[in-house]
Formats: C-alpha cells, structure tokens, sequence
C-alpha cells in the first residue's frame, strides 16, 4: 500500500490528488482480489468489468449484504489472524470480516490518524458508556467490541460506565471524574446505548456529573432513535443538559469496512478521510449522484487487503454536501446520512450480485 495514505494528514489533499491516489491503489487492490478471491473474480467477469477506470466511481461494488450470504477472503485461511463480525439481532445473519495482520495492522493506523485531527496527540482518560462485558469473546469481534477496543487506542486510562446488568455504575463514574478532574476526557459509545442506558439513567436517578470538558465520540445506526422521534439536535442538546457534554462527533463507519470512519466535524458535516471515499448513486440506474441529491451510499476504502471490501453499496441512504468546501477548512467530501433504506429497494440489485457469485 502506498504509505502517502499513512505520511499525509488525513484530511490535507485537494480533490484531483486525492482521486489520483485512490485510483491507483484501487486498482491495485481490485487486480489483487480478481486473482485471490474466486468468487470475486467471477463476479467481474458476469458484468464484463472494464479496466480502464478515470476515479473512485468506476470500480465494481458489492452489495454489502453479501458478506451476510458469502464467506469472501483474499488470504489462505492460515493467515486470518481475526474474524470481524457484524451486529445482529438474535437470529440475523452477520457479516464475517477475515483480516490478516497487514490488513489489522493498517486499519489501526488509519483509525489512529483519522481521530487524532480531531482530539490531538495525546492519550485521554476514557469512559465507555457501555458494558465490560461486551469484551468477553477476544476471538470473535463484534462489531461494539471492535468500536471498543478501536477507540481504546486513544486512551491511557478506561473504565466503563455501566455494569454487566447495563446499569448506570454510578460510583465507578464519579471516581473516574474525581481522578480526572479538570482533564480533558474522552466518552465513547454507540449512539443508541448511549442514549438508552446512559442518558435515560441520568435523567431516571436525576443524575447530572459534569462532562462539561467531555469529547464525546459515538457511531452506529440511528434507526432506532429515528423511530423514537429522537434527531441528531435532540440528542445533543439532551446531553448538554444533562451533563454538560458540548463537544460531540457522530461517525459512520462499519465492521466491513473497520478503520475507514467518516467523523462528523464541528459544523455537523461527515467527512471522507484521505483513504477513503463515498459516492452516492441513483437508486434507479446506480449512476453517481450530484451535491444535493439523494442516493445510495457507497463505500470506498484501500484498506480491504484480506478481503474484497474495497468498494461496497451500503444499504443507507444520503446525500453529498460538497468538497473541499466544508468551514472547518478540511478537505475532502462531506455527506449526511437520512436513513435505512427499505429492504424492497435493495434485494433486486443484491440478488442480481449474488446470482453472479454463484456462477449462473
């Protein structure tokens, strides 16, 4: 992999350079999974895929429920040194992720230089707002446990917010704050968690420590608060007065694509990091879309070394903001994500790729 990826800061080139470098490695990377990855390779050759490509936009993309339906790795089994998995509710199919160590090792350090830009250098102490007892399983990641240990790189002191029941830890949480106090201090946890068992308790026990000099960092779906009448506005003026919490980022990312996360900046843009890009598509003819229209999310990232992961349509659905235009002064596009799309609108388009993995 080309370590500019690595050397730039993640956020520093102009669109043309940017497209130039990702081009390049996705090539690179599309070439080595073609060779590596049978079911890969045969699904390229059912769309005829063309090598000549001009940016990120002409490379093929799976689907990404197909890692729900396919076991797809572009290593010897003997080399898969993790297994990523999904979330999934009881019963749910989940993507398994089989990275090597390149791939692993690459993903922290793109996790690192991404979150870094926005809490600096330095190691904070941390607070989980979820449960310890996520981490059991150390073979198996979920994709909480991997968001867990991912961000836990940042810190150099963690603690856990709530106990093994999901119960506010009330005392664990005011002798973090009393060790800490005038720190700043790093919050992560998944956006409904947060919100469920953290927020909720605050309010139930008429709780209210002071997180004034918190960073809070969360990400996951927002279907569930969605339903709930809960938006992006409540949930951060929710916080702020109930503990004071100012600073806070969302991020998108997900387990199949682990390291490549799209951080929310102060002016409530997502942003696409130096490694990686988004394009949205029409949902009628999959052609990329304009700033301002609404789409499908795509994923792209050279990060999938073990995998062909590098190009994936999500089933989310946003709209690009702009490029290199954003007030924050960093470069690169900036989308929001409006939701969930419904099942209906993607298994045609799913089915259609699976049908080529399968050779018919």
């Amino acid at each position: 992999m080309n370590q500019r990826f690595f050397t730039e800061t993640p956020y520093a080139l102009p669109r043309q350079q940017k497209r130039s470098l990702l081009n390049e490695e996705l090539a690179e990377l599309t070439r080595y999974h073609y060779e590596h990855c049978e079911p890969y390779r045969r699904m390229l050759d059912g769309l005829g895929f063309s090598w000549d490509t001009q940016g990120p936009e002409d490379f093929p993309f799976l689907p990404v429920r197909l890692f729900k339906q396919h076991e797809l790795l572009s290593i010897d089994r003997s080399q898969v040194v993790k297994t990523m998995t999904s979330s999934g509710t009881t019963g749910q199919a989940v993507s398994k992720i089989f990275l090597d160590r390149d791939t692993s090792v690459n993903q922290q350090k793109a996790l690192a230089g991404i979150v870094s830009s926005f809490l600096g250098s330095k190691r904070l102490p941390m607070l989980v707002l979820d449960t310890s007892a996520i981490l059991k399983d150390r073979n198996l990641f979920s994709a909480r446990a991997a968001g867990i240990l991912g961000f836990s790189m940042f810190s150099r002191d963690r603690v856990f917010a709530l106990d093994e029941n999901m119960q506010l830890d009330v005392a664990t949480i005011e002798t973090f704050l009393q060790k800490y106090a005038g720190e700043q201090i790093l919050l992560f946890g998944f956006t409904f968690m947060v919100w469920q068992h953290f927020y909720r308790q605050l309010i139930t026990l008429d709780y209210h420590p002071d997180l004034s000099r918190g960073v809070l960092i969360h990400g996951g779906g927002w279907k569930k608060l969605v339903q709930e009448a809960v938006s992006a506005d409540i949930f951060r003026s929710s916080l702020r007065e109930a503990c004071g919490l100012v600073r806070v980022h969302d991020y998108y990312g997900m387990v199949e694509q682990t390291g490549s996360i799209y951080m929310e900046c102060e002016y409530g843009r997502l942003h696409t990091p130096l490694l990686a890009d988004v394009i949205v598509r029409r949902p009628q003819d999959l052609q990329p879309a304009t700033v301002g229209e609404r789409g499908l999310i795509e994923v792209v990232s050279v990060l999938p070394g073990s995998y062909p992961g590098h190009a994936l349509l999500t089933e989310d659905e946003g709209e690009l903001l702009g490029e290199d235009d954003c007030a924050c002064g960093r470069k690169g596009k900036t989308f929001r994500v409006l939701g969930r799309i419904q099942n209906a609108e993607i298994r045609g388009c799913s089915d259609t790729y699976a049908a080529a993995f399968s050779g018919h």
